[in-house]
């Protein structure tokens, strides 16, 4: 790509504790070396000539127990690159597993968020699944692309469980694997550009996917900051030229903390950094170095497993692995040689912990059972520290580009502890390794080569759906977000009895709609299904409305080809019982069930007299189990019970908070009962003429019009009225 300040690039890492300073690693199975990475990758995709914006968003918590830094709802990263939080599912810190029935919310709250913003993002870029659907989801609404980075996946993350011996049932309980198995599916499919850090990803994870074949994958290996990681020798260097004070700081205080542990700190180190996860497999080093005797009398181990300050308060797997961890130094008697600091920082403390190891002629280890990429073994080695890695993924990589250390079986005890005292009793194998590493990741582990590529994925990625103007936009299928994001005035009327009746009317009407298209939407609200609203529209020749609201009210579909919002359907689920609602009304003998196509997920119709006696017993049977509804009763004979979330009304209200359309831009006409609730307000609200006799106590209302003329003359009429093609609030009626 070629330009200055071109690109808004907008990407998503939503679960885990993101922040820009002093990011807390390895404090639980969330907050891993994905947060390390985009963290990096945003900062770093700024300082590129093409760039103009980067925005990382990710979930607001404020929460007791954490950091208030995670409500901060901006933190800058760089001139160029910033946090954005987004709240949704509460307010409470919550593991990715749970977050996903709040994904709708962070998607709805998003879009208001660029709406605010003036400016849609060039290119949504998702992290892991559940970034993955939320730029999905915002990719479809403004038919922009859309690139995705996995990190690890759920089919591969389900073989190695199954292969542990879990049950499935066990395995969807814990991770609700099937689920997001499901969403990856989806955004393989519907990805413009994949990228991924190995080629090992392509083969043995992605490819277990149907939609594998639909994926186009780009091998971009994650780079790190080689001023930061930079060589064990420059500190000797420095010492001898002044040196960096800080450095010798943390340089004690870190010898400090493994003296605590060791009888003799004069031994090279083995060291392991990880997360507390059972497929890290820490249990294996320990075992490898607790049952050599030779590697115990050659060095010290420290294992650097997350934070932690009560190993009891903690999450079941990183509870279970670090009791493991300690029970196994009492079995084989380490105390003395095995090293396991209860916290780290990360930003300080770890690039001067690589350094000392170094320094010791030590080795890194990472044991892991499979491990996607291996950032760690990439640090390690900037810093000249030889690697011990598993065979099993992105390690081979990075081994073979460096020729920088030893790739082992994880299972294998003894091939690990054989590895381990192989380096360190080598002195020229050791030195080979060290310089190899260094050379080797400044070769190809650079943030600056990262981010070319990267800057080339997204170029192929627009290439591949070039940017339309936003006159072109509603015609795209993808592009509605586009349109809706570019107006301020939105028109919703009821189809039957108010657009549709009077011909001529409704023709005049629909061209003056399209010579305005650039500053108002227009949209359909009715008690009818999709399927039958689409057929009417097919019958009159109508064109595809941007916006429909159908099945009074519980569902949102846009055009032209009409996608549903999967944000208004969670946001109705909550609390919605509809088999105890069926169960409550099934003794009521004057209520008549509706045909089957008039029954929805959140819709249960029924017909019954025009009777306040028999309403309200309808009523009292829902109120007296304590049941949550709205009900809606119209036209004398149709009685609908919907989530008490829904209705015509709260979903217009909806969609003026999620794009951003204040109420007094939005002109609402009808003539039955349904539209009374969606009329009031402050919305510009038009009763036509040949309204039902329920909306009479309308009349009157602060801005509402009671026009003369009926059916889609009605409408016009009201235009006039409110001068709503001159102005985004009409009058104070």
């Amino acid at each position: 790509m070629t330009g200055k300040h071109e690109l808004y690039i907008q990407m998503f890492s939503i679960h885990g504790l993101v922040r820009g300073e002093a990011p807390e690693l390895g404090r639980d199975a969330d907050t891993g070396g994905q947060v390390k990475y985009v963290l990096e990758l945003a900062r770093a995709l700024g300082r590129r000539p093409e760039v103009e914006r980067v925005e990382l968003v990710t979930r607001l918590i404020d929460d007791r127990a954490i950091s208030q830094d995670y409500a901060r709802p901006v933190e800058p990263l760089s001139p160029e690159a910033r946090i954005i939080r987004i709240q949704c599912g509460g307010r409470k810190y919550l593991r990715k597993e749970l977050l996903w029935p709040h994904l709708d919310e962070m998607v709805d709250k998003t879009v208001k968020h660029i709406k605010k913003q003036g400016r849609i993002p060039d290119i949504f870029h998702g992290h892991y699944a559940d970034g993955g659907y939320v730029a999905r989801e915002l990719a479809s609404f403004f038919g922009t692309p859309f690139v995705f980075t996995g990190h690890s996946m759920g089919a591969h993350k389900k073989g190695k469980l199954l292969g542990e011996g879990l049950s499935g049932d066990e395995i969807n309980r814990r991770y609700h694997i099937d689920h997001r198995i499901g969403v990856e599916e989806r955004v393989i499919r519907d990805s413009e550009q994949i990228i991924v850090s190995t080629r090992h990803e392509i083969d043995k994870q992605y490819s277990l996917y149907e939609s594998f074949a639909a994926g186009s994958y780009n091998v971009v290996p994650p780079g790190i900051d080689i001023e930061v990681f930079y060589p064990y020798y420059h500190n000797q260097l420095d010492q001898q030229n002044g040196g960096d004070e800080l450095a010798r700081q943390v340089r004690a205080m870190l010898l400090r903390e493994l003296q605590r542990f060791w009888n003799s700190t004069h031994k090279p180190i083995i060291l392991a950094l990880c997360r507390p996860d059972q497929r890290k497999n820490i249990s294996g080093l320990i075992k490898a170095y607790g049952e050599d005797k030779d590697l115990q009398a050659i060095a010290n181990l420290a294992i650097f497993a997350g934070i932690r300050k009560d190993i009891s308060t903690m999450e079941e797997n990183e509870r279970n692995v670090l009791t493991e961890m300690l029970l196994l130094m009492d079995t084989y008697d380490l105390y003395g040689k095995l090293a396991i600091p209860k916290k780290h920082d990360f930003s300080l403390e770890v690039p001067e912990l690589y350094r000392l190891c170094a320094d010791s002629r030590g080795v890194f280890v990472n044991p892991a059972l499979v491990e996607p990429f291996g950032l760690t073994l990439v640090e390690a080695a900037s810093t000249g520290l030889p690697i011990v890695a598993t065979r099993d993924g992105g390690p081979s990589d990075i081994i073979a580009n460096c020729e920088n250390g030893l790739l082992i079986d994880p299972t294998s005890s003894v091939e690990i502890a054989e590895a381990c005292k192989r380096i360190l009793v080598d002195r020229e194998l050791w030195d080979k390794f060290s310089r190899n590493g260094i050379i080797g990741v400044r070769n190809h582990y650079s943030w600056e080569s990262h981010c070319a590529t990267t800057v080339e994925v997204y170029g192929q990625a627009l290439a591949a759906m070039p940017r339309i103007s936003p006159e072109a936009a509603a015609q795209k299928p993808r592009a509605i977000g586009k349109r809706l994001a570019e107006v301020d005035r939105l028109l919703i009327t009821d189809i039957d009895n108010t657009l549709v009746g009077d011909e001529a009317a409704m023709r005049e009407l629909l061209e003056l709609l399209d010579q305005h298209r650039q500053k108002v939407a227009w949209g359909l609200a009715t008690g009818r299904s999709l399927e039958a609203t689409r057929q009417l529209l097919a019958e009159h020749d109508i064109p595809a409305p941007d916006i429909i609201i159908a099945a009074v009210g519980t569902e949102i579909y846009y055009g032209p080809d009409f996608g549903g919002d999967n944000g208004w359907q969670q946001h109705l689920s909550h609390q919605w019982k509809p088999a105890a609602i069926r169960k409550a009304l099934a003794s009521l003998p004057f209520l008549d069930p509706q045909e089957g196509e008039s029954q929805h997920p959140f819709k249960i119709s029924y017909f019954m007299s025009d009777d306040r006696e028999q309403l309200a017993r309808v009523h009292f049977a829902l109120q007296k189990r304590k049941l949550h509804y709205t009900l809606e009763f119209s036209h004398g004979q149709f009685l609908d019970i919907l989530p008490y979330r829904a209705s015509k009304s709260k979903a217009l209200r909806y969609l003026s908070y999620k794009w951003n359309i204040p109420l007094a831009g939005i002109m609402i006409c009808g003539d039955s009962g349904t539209d009374a609730q969606m009329l009031r307000g402050d919305t510009c609200g038009v009763v036509v003429g040949n309204y039902s006799k329920e909306l009479e106590p309308l009349r009157g209302q602060r801005r509402m019009y009671f026009s003369k003329k009926e059916y889609a003359a009605g409408i016009l009429d009201g235009i006039r009225h409110y001068k709503f093609l001159q102005s985004p609030a009409g009058p104070d009626k």
